[in-house]
């Protein structure tokens, strides 16, 4: 038996039983084949192509809410509502939805060849667009290409690691750093030189800044995205074939996949053909061939169904879903308050940083978030941490430092904590990451892991609209944020199974 849900002897029946026994005893020998093949050069080529993605995601964050107060000095508006950040988060809410769901229903490779291509277009467009609801437009538009893109990245990493290097894909998460490294690098160069100061003194010509960043970044993402579809053909994970009842394009698959490297794997068509039909692809016949908008549904249906089949696993997928809850309220908050903090607090009465000192803060901050999934790295498989340790450990670290950070008293303090703060914080990220596709089950995973990252774009426009209206000179966004990680680690230590060390589905 396998599961991407690890499960003690006393719960694998039920959920067997439940479940789908064929399913799972198919996914048993996919997951003996794979581990037989053994990690190879294609697994490091995923490593990285799929990082791009991780990458893509963090740098367009960042892009777009860097952008926020130039574009607002150049187009002054009658509201509060900082309306670039609901944007983002709209369109990230959009595109988490439609490509997690369309793993499940269409597959993991078309979403793979294809978002960072849409994501570059617009971003490039993005840094040309003459007034403020135009850009706001296409920040929701490259936000929905780039929203479901480490969901798929994470998911089709995992399906294709052998289980003993399942921890790859917490150190995946360290491409998330990168996107942040970058962007925040670009920054320090643009915004120092290329911004105005006030809305009396924005005009084009002084503020070309965040058009800079833009056509920058979308010139980056053009190069990944090629490279996405030169440097590899990307298959169709074995582990979602199965899903789909495809068993003998996965035999080749893996028949290819052993084959280029001189590896070898057990695994043959008779085997699979033995133990039968599983029932999810009964599910989707019975919806009816001849109603493809009623076999979709129902193959939507079967595969939420999928995330609460038992007690057990209905409680680990709620207290997954809080998890990035928390962090879909707590992280933007300390992101929308961050750098008023870096140009304010610790400086003397009148005066603020100037902004090459502010955007290099900005950037040495994020290059310490690197650090993050290295340190996460050797607690994934330790006795009593492993992967829910490490998110509790991960997530205390962050609270405890968060409160340290509403005492600094000088510049220096700001910066040390803000470098530290954003190292601890990626720990607990990137256990997030890594942890997700693992509690999953594969015919489930895309649509899981697509809910999960909605659920939390949904508190990330929540987070926009208290940033809008919230003072920011004061230090109780940072209390707060810190309270929502001590919550996040309670729900870290509750959540039921623990995947190291275990086969995933």
């Amino acid at each position: 038996m396998s599961s991407s849900f690890p499960l003690d002897d006393s719960v694998k029946e039920k959920v067997i039983v439940a479940y789908d026994q064929a399913l799972s005893d198919k996914m048993l020998l996919v997951s003996n084949a794979i581990d037989d093949i053994g990690l190879t050069p294609y697994h490091w080529k995923l490593f990285f192509l799929n990082g791009f993605g991780y990458a893509v995601d963090s740098l367009l964050i960042v892009c777009s809410s860097i952008a926020q107060p130039q574009v607002e000095l150049q187009y002054p508006r009658p509201n509060v509502i900082k309306g670039v950040s609901v944007a983002a988060s709209v369109g990230m809410l959009i595109g988490a939805v439609f490509w997690g769901m369309g793993a499940d229903l269409i597959g993991r490779r078309l979403a793979f060849n294809s978002s960072l291509f849409i994501c570059s277009i617009f971003v490039i467009i993005a840094g040309a667009m003459p007034s403020y609801v135009s850009f706001c437009a296409m920040v929701a538009i490259y936000s929905a290409g780039s929203g479901g893109n480490y969901i798929l990245d994470a998911t089709t990493f995992l399906e294709f690691l052998p289980s003993k290097h399942a921890y790859l894909t917490t150190i995946l998460a360290v491409w998330w750093g990168v996107g942040y490294t970058v962007t925040g690098l670009l920054a320090w160069a643009f915004m120092t030189n290329y911004s105005c100061e006030s809305v009396q003194t924005c005009t084009y010509a002084n503020n070309m800044g965040w058009r800079y960043l833009h056509y920058t970044a979308g010139s980056l993402v053009t190069v990944l995205a090629i490279l996405r579809v030169t440097v590899i053909r990307m298959e169709q994970t074995p582990k979602w074939l199965i899903t789909q009842g495809r068993d003998r394009e996965l035999i080749t698959v893996l028949d290819n996949l052993a084959s280029k490297y001189d590896r070898s794997h057990s695994l043959t068509i008779e085997q699979l053909d033995k133990i039968g039909d599983i029932k999810f692809v009964k599910d989707k016949v019975d919806a009816g061939s001849n109603n493809k908008f009623l076999t979709q549904l129902r193959a939507m249906k079967t595969h939420l169904r999928g995330l609460f089949v038992t007690r057990k696993l209905a409680f680990g997928t709620v207290m997954l879903f809080l998890l990035w809850i928390l962090i879909g309220i707590a992280n933007p908050l300390y992101g929308i308050f961050r750098p008023y903090y870096l140009k304010t607090r610790g400086y003397a009465a009148g005066t603020v940083a100037t902004p090459y000192i502010t955007w290099r803060n900005y950037a040495i901050s994020n290059i310490c978030g690197l650090v993050g999934p290295f340190l996460a790295w050797p607690l994934l498989d330790t006795p009593f941490i492993r992967r829910r340790g490490t998110l509790a450990i991960g997530a205390l670290l962050t609270m405890a430092f968060l409160f340290a950070y509403t005492q600094v008293k000088n510049g220096t303090q700001n910066f040390a904590l803000a470098c530290v703060i954003s190292a601890v914080e990626n720990i607990f990220f990137g256990g997030l990451y890594g942890i997700t596709p693992e509690l999953l089950p594969t015919a489930s995973r895309g649509t899981g892991y697509g809910l999960a990252v909605a659920i939390n774009r949904v508190c990330n426009i929540c987070a926009a609209f208290i940033g809008s209206y919230a003072n920011v000179e004061t230090t109780a966004p940072l209390f707060i944020c810190a309270a929502l990680f001590g919550a996040m680690a309670f729900v870290s230590v509750l959540l039921p199974f623990e995947p190291s060390g275990r086969q995933s589905a």
